[in-house]
Protein backbone atom coordinates (compact mmCIF):
# COMPACT_ATOMS: atom_id res chain seq x y z
CA UNK A 1 0.00 0.00 0.00
CA UNK A 2 1.09 3.47 -0.82
CA UNK A 3 1.57 5.69 2.36
CA UNK A 4 -0.32 8.74 0.51
CA UNK A 5 -3.48 8.58 -1.28
CA UNK A 6 -3.78 11.62 -4.46
CA UNK A 7 -7.34 13.02 -4.21
CA UNK A 8 -7.51 15.46 -6.46
CA UNK A 9 -4.91 16.18 -10.30
CA UNK A 10 -5.29 19.19 -12.29
CA UNK A 11 -3.55 20.38 -15.24
CA UNK A 12 -3.33 23.57 -16.11
CA UNK A 13 -1.66 24.92 -19.64
CA UNK A 14 -1.45 28.53 -18.24
CA UNK A 15 0.61 28.39 -15.16
CA UNK A 16 3.75 31.38 -15.38
CA UNK A 17 3.39 30.54 -19.19
CA UNK A 18 4.24 26.32 -18.99
CA UNK A 19 2.02 23.14 -18.48
CA UNK A 20 1.79 22.29 -14.66
CA UNK A 21 0.34 19.53 -13.13
CA UNK A 22 -1.15 19.61 -9.33
CA UNK A 23 -1.91 16.78 -7.01
CA UNK A 24 -3.94 17.13 -3.80
CA UNK A 25 -3.27 13.86 -1.76
CA UNK A 26 -2.83 12.65 1.87
CA UNK A 27 0.36 11.27 3.76
CA UNK A 28 0.15 10.62 7.77
CA UNK A 29 -3.10 11.72 8.11
CA UNK A 30 -2.41 15.77 6.60
CA UNK A 31 -3.53 17.10 3.06
CA UNK A 32 -0.58 18.58 0.75
CA UNK A 33 -0.78 20.29 -2.48
CA UNK A 34 2.25 19.68 -4.74
CA UNK A 35 2.85 21.29 -8.12
CA UNK A 36 5.02 20.10 -10.91
CA UNK A 37 6.28 21.38 -14.43
CA UNK A 38 4.13 19.03 -16.84
CA UNK A 39 7.22 18.81 -19.05
CA UNK A 40 9.56 17.35 -16.73
CA UNK A 41 7.99 16.91 -13.51
CA UNK A 42 9.86 18.69 -11.57
CA UNK A 43 8.92 20.76 -8.46
CA UNK A 44 7.31 24.16 -8.66
CA UNK A 45 6.17 23.90 -5.14
CA UNK A 46 4.99 21.76 -2.30
CA UNK A 47 2.09 22.50 0.40
CA UNK A 48 0.81 21.08 3.75
CA UNK A 49 -2.45 22.61 4.88
CA UNK A 50 -2.73 22.27 8.54
CA UNK A 51 -5.80 24.27 10.07
CA UNK A 52 -6.50 27.04 8.15
CA UNK A 53 -2.63 27.71 6.96
CA UNK A 54 -0.90 26.78 4.16
CA UNK A 55 2.92 26.08 4.84
CA UNK A 56 5.52 24.73 2.71
CA UNK A 57 5.98 20.87 2.92
CA UNK A 58 9.19 19.19 3.99
CA UNK A 59 8.21 16.07 1.44
CA UNK A 60 10.60 12.91 1.37
CA UNK A 61 12.54 12.29 -1.99
CA UNK A 62 11.06 8.53 -2.16
CA UNK A 63 7.77 9.90 -1.63
CA UNK A 64 8.37 13.11 -4.27
CA UNK A 65 9.71 9.87 -6.54
CA UNK A 66 6.39 7.92 -6.10
CA UNK A 67 3.76 10.88 -6.86
CA UNK A 68 5.99 11.72 -9.60
CA UNK A 69 5.09 8.25 -11.02
CA UNK A 70 1.32 8.17 -10.37
CA UNK A 71 1.59 11.47 -12.08
CA UNK A 72 2.99 9.48 -15.12
CA UNK A 73 0.85 7.15 -15.13
CA UNK A 74 -2.35 9.33 -14.82
CA UNK A 75 -1.41 12.00 -18.08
Amino acid sequence: MKPYEIKNMIIDDEFNGEESVTADFTHNDKDYSITLKKEDLEIINAWVFEGDSSLPANLTGTIIESIREDIKKRI
